[in-house]
């Protein structure tokens, strides 16, 4: 199974590559607007070749990191404090709602005005983006707890920490692995959104100097970097998921196919 899916995925790129080779050689698009995948392929080669790229890229990730860190482990906590206390959610639900449905690149003026081209707008934004995607799970998830189970507990006298520990987290945390999943997704994507757009150091800001250079090709190889480094985050987080839940019977289920 996993080598037809590969093969499927190979043939798959195969005839991409073909096509955009095909495309601009036949003369259906103009060359200068899209360049035939050799030359692409040809400027990946040299752009994997200097260090520009390797420190551009280590900005890129220490602020999807940096961001997601932050996100996650302040979204889980306020997720579960908003389930547990009593009231709690009710009196929050209309404060979430308004904050949640804002564009991250909203937030794109201010970020300038307060941080600049620097890993602070950075931030902001990846924090702000990847909050939402952890929390609204969470709350999910500590929504799906058994009410008798809950109940349980408490006659039997558990302290708050204990139901969290041995019943609350467990339950919420398929939900909470699935925010981080998406989470990790939106917090690539913003990073490289700031840099792009703001300037801030990074894979975005070399884009937008090849742009800006005329550096086609350049544009096109660091985009596929970017979609590179994208599909290598979503694997590595899909990875940790199935080690935390592999208890789980949806992830044995799903390994065993």
């Amino acid at each position: 199974m996993i080598r037809t899916r590969l093969g499927y995925g190979l043939a798959g790129l195969g005839a991409l590559l073909v096509l955009m080779e095909a495309v601009p050689r036949l003369g259906l698009v103009d060359e200068r607007f899209l360049p035939p995948a050799s030359r692409i392929l040809s400027a990946l080669a040299g752009q994997l070749a200097t260090d520009e790229l390797w420190i551009a890229l280590g900005e890129t990730m220490r602020g999807w990191a940096v961001g997601l860190a932050l996100a996650f482990c302040a979204a889980v906590v306020t997720g579960v404090l908003i389930g547990i206390v009593p009231g709690l959610r009710a009196l929050t639900s209309s404060t979430i709602e308004f904050l949640r449905p804002i564009p991250s690149v909203a937030l794109v003026p201010l970020a300038t005005l307060l941080f600049g081209p620097s890993l602070g707008s950075t931030l902001l934004l990846v924090v702000y983006a990847s909050f939402w995607q952890v929390l609204i799970q969470v709350l999910y998830g500590v929504a799906a707890v058994d009410s008798v189970a809950s109940d349980t507990a408490r006659s039997y006298g558990l302290s708050a920490w204990s139901r969290v520990r041995h019943l609350v987290w467990p339950t919420a945390l398929p939900y909470v692995m699935t925010g981080l999943r998406l989470a990790a997704a939106v917090a690539f994507i913003l990073a490289v959104t700031a840099e792009l757009v703001i300037g801030s150091p990074g894979l975005g800001a070399e884009i937008q100097v090849a742009q800006s250079s005329g550096a086609v090709p350049a544009v096109y190889a660091l985009i596929v970097v970017a979609g590179l480094v994208g599909i290598g985050v979503n694997a590595a987080v899909r990875l940790l998921e199935r080690r935390v839940l592999a208890w789980h019977p949806a992830v044995r289920a799903e390994v065993a196919a």
